[in-house]
């Protein structure tokens, strides 16, 4: 295998795994950051209430995005067998 295939081979596959990642990471940077608006707002220092929303939307996102993040890999995947001929 070549430096170059196996750059690419890298770089895709961290490009898919943020690619499906970033929904749930998205929604927890902008839960996180709103409930540390209403924390400063009303001084409310309560560490446990900003897990309980971000885990209850974390997991809403993830049941939402899962077919649309199945079919990425499934595609990915069998491109990267598609390719393995190829590769040697």
């Amino acid at each position: 295998m070549e430096l170059e295939t196996a750059i690419d081979l890298v770089r895709n596959a961290t490009h898919m795994a943020l690619l499906v990642g970033a929904p749930v990471l998205i929604v927890s940077m902008i839960v996180g950051l709103l409930i540390s608006v209403l924390q400063a707002v009303t001084q409310i220092q309560e560490q446990t209430l900003n897990l309980v929303p971000k885990i209850v939307l974390m997991t809403l996102t993830m049941l939402i995005v899962l077919p649309w993040a199945i079919q990425r890999l499934m595609e990915y995947s069998t491109a990267l067998f598609l390719e393995i001929p190829s590769t040697f």
